[in-house]
């Protein structure tokens, strides 16, 4: 039987900016004089070649998240506006059940999942995350990431039915310049063995938000565990294998956003569970 992972909501800031989703401006045919004007302060109207005009209106989002705008005029679409303890309670309930997106994600959640980062990398409260490394270092647990183990590749490695995922963990040792990610497996049938994958890295500042990091070495451990991925071992660690650069593209107290060159997206929350990592 699969293990269920279910993972606490995703902290959120107490204040943090109001964060808006507009659409596309509005073009509302109408019959229309040969004159262009200025309706109000918000609203232009202008002349198109075949006698119809654009009305473009643009909405206001105050801090406190209400929407102004001008009722008045036929638009299709709103604007939506949310503090980001909305974006991230949302964020949390999407990525619920999705098992750090590993084995795939329907295209609609996976859209859904990146306009949520999107909008929070949109409002990045360390836009130089990098010249504040302790607001990165500690232990963080991978809550999704666009990495995929799919087809043949998960058939080879067990993870079907034999193999189950359990955290992914990265630790960042900021004095060391040094970046542990860990993987936890457990194995159904030898009595619920469990194992990891522990892969070290260094990291460099190459930026303000970006990190350029090379690979150092890799472990499995027990040995039990090492025999059964030992065979397809340069998968595993194909699949893991940090080598490359990371831009930091956001990061608060207790989450943080990545992309890497590959073009993988990776959520974290920060861990408070002292014996996790």
């Amino acid at each position: 039987m699969a293990t269920k992972l279910v993972h606490s909501p995703i902290p959120a800031p107490s204040v943090g900016p109001t964060m808006c989703i507009i659409p596309n401006l509005v073009r509302t045919p109408r019959p229309f004089s040969t004159t262009d004007i200025t309706n109000k302060k918000n609203t232009r109207i202008k002349q198109h070649p075949n006698g119809f005009r654009f009305i473009s209106t643009i909405k206001v989002a105050e801090q406190t998240s209400t929407v102004v705008g001008d009722d008045d005029e036929e638009t299709e679409g709103s604007v939506s506006c949310k503090t980001a303890a909305q974006v991230k309670a949302e964020l949390s309930d999407i990525l619920q059940g999705v098992n750090r997106g590993i084995f795939g994600v329907p295209t609609e959640k996976k859209s859904e999942i990146e306009n949520f980062v999107k909008l929070l990398e949109s409002q990045n409260p360390t836009p130089d995350p990098t010249q504040n490394l302790e607001k990165v270092a500690g232990c963080w647990k991978l809550l999704y990431s666009t990495i995929r183990i799919l087809g043949s590749k998960r058939t080879k490695l067990g993870l079907r039915d034999f193999i189950g995922l359990a955290d992914f963990l990265q630790i960042i040792d900021v004095a060391e310049g040094k970046a542990v990610n860990v993987i936890k497996f457990n194995a159904r049938g030898l009595n619920l063995l469990n194992g990891k994958l522990t892969i070290e890295a260094t990291f460099k500042v190459a930026s303000k938000s970006r990190v350029d990091i090379s690979y150092r070495n890799s472990t499995i451990t027990p040995d039990q565990l090492m025999n059964l991925f030992r065979k397809n071992y340069d998968i595993l660690l194909g699949i893991f294998n940090p080598e490359g650069w990371l831009e930091i593209t956001y990061v608060d107290d207790m989450l943080r956003i990545g992309r890497d060159d590959k073009g993988n997206i990776f959520i974290l929350e920060r861990s408070t569970e002292d014996n996790l990592c």
